[in-house]
């Protein structure tokens, strides 16, 4: 087929009509997974540097005194309907990972599920390129992986990486007295919702879905911090929970200061809100407290489940908003002002 036949076929398919979620919208609520890995042991010991007990980005295993593999698995239903660029978001969302960890990612392989019988396969070979496109942005090789017949459409990356176990950015590794920087605006779950709805496309949403944490993970490693999460399905509140959670610290967020795609506080007074936003707020509420002047409908734009977000890093980082602090342990975790 040809690259044009390939276009004029990939205008007539809206991918993201075949998915029930979309993106990291469609993880399992976060309340439900962990009373699922609560009974789970898993294997220890003392290379195991990073397991099940936070819920952090990847599992991390000492190899040598100053190495250690990243090892992580992501994957989701198309976030957009073009292809190429849905493998070009999960294939980021998926290296997130490994950057999240402080680690550089080495080698992934592909995870792909298709219809068949209801989408041409001509088109997952456009979303493995869009995936390939990133791996070699990121210095990253690809090769083989597993596909399924599926009834609903869904790619990722099993992602390896290396770390310097010295140097890893971990979620537990918070303390009071630090600043908290987000590298990527919000509002992608609210902006992927009204794609999904509409068929209308927001190029800064997909230039932001697309574009790697590499440097924002070496920043922080060169600045010497050690605490850090990417920002993807639980959204803003539910990731910086579970970082204030694991490192017993509370957190002051300004939400002022916190930055969004220009589209998204329009989509969401239009209603555009993804169930997995929402669910994402259920959860967290309890563990938030806030001042008068903030909004249920800011929170929901705190809590909107992200895809291919940026790093919630504790420290500076230079080009980067503050968006808060960290703070000794109080009645809440997070204080939204």
């Amino acid at each position: 087929m040809t690259s044009d036949q390939m276009r004029a076929l990939a205008g007539t398919v809206r991918l993201t009509q075949y998915a029930s979620g979309g993106g990291c919208a469609c993880k399992v609520p976060p309340g439900e997974l962990e009373r699922v890995l609560a009974g789970l042991g898993g294997a220890s010991g003392d290379d195991l540097l990073v397991g099940l007990e936070n819920g952090d980005d990847g599992a991390v295993v000492r190899i040598q005194e100053d190495r250690a593999v990243v090892a992580t698995a992501d994957f989701f239903t198309p976030v957009v309907d073009d292809a190429y660029d849905w493998g070009r978001i999960a294939a980021a969302n998926a290296l997130s990972d490994v950057y999240a960890m402080g680690g550089d990612p080495v080698v992934a392989v592909n995870l792909l599920a298709w219809p068949r019988d209801r989408i041409p396969f001509e088109l997952a070979a456009e979303v493995l390129r869009g995936g390939a496109a990133v791996c070699a942005e990121a210095g990253c090789h690809l090769a083989g992986g597993h596909s399924i017949d599926d009834p609903e459409p869904k790619y990722g990356l099993a992602v390896t990486g290396i770390a310097d176990p010295a140097r890893l950015l971990r979620n537990d590794a918070g303390v009071a007295g630090v600043p908290l920087t987000l590298t990527k605006p919000l509002g992608l779950g609210i902006l992927n919702n009204r794609h999904k709805a509409t068929g209308e496309v927001f190029a800064d949403a997909v230039a932001t879905m697309t574009a790697l944490n590499r440097d924002a993970s070496l920043a922080a490693r060169r600045a010497g911090h050690t605490c850090a999460t990417d920002v993807t399905g639980f959204g803003l509140l539910g990731h910086l929970y579970k970082l204030c959670r694991a490192s017993g610290v509370s957190a002051v967020l300004d939400a002022a200061a916190v930055p969004y795609l220009e589209a998204a506080r329009p989509s969401l007074a239009e209603g555009f809100v993804p169930g997995g936003s929402r669910r994402n707020l259920d959860w967290v509420r309890p563990h938030v407290a806030t001042s008068g002047s903030v909004t249920e409908e800011e929170l929901l734009l705190l809590a909107d489940a992200q895809t291919s977000g940026g790093l919630l890093v504790a420290g500076e980082l230079p080009g980067h908003p503050v968006i808060g602090e960290l703070v000794p342990a109080g009645e809440h975790a997070v204080v939204v002002r």
